[in-house]
């Protein structure tokens, strides 16, 4: 699989959260459900909208689509 940077439009916050759990790709997150990314503090409605659309412009299948 690609190695796919996260978009920094997420947003500092997220980016640090992503980062604390492990998650430093956009192709680490494609089994994570929005459910759970939104359980870390940072992580809010923008920052899994831009997920959400990278998922797509990327064409990586995700859980949280």
């Amino acid at each position: 699989m690609d190695t796919i940077p996260i978009p920094a439009a997420v947003g500092k916050p997220a980016m640090r959260a992503l980062a604390a759990n492990g998650y430093l790709t956009l192709d680490q997150l494609v089994l994570i459900e929005e459910a759970d990314l939104l359980q870390m503090h940072g992580v809010g409605p923008k920052a899994i909208k831009v997920l959400k659309q990278a998922f797509v412009e990327n064409n990586l299948p995700a859980a949280m689509l």
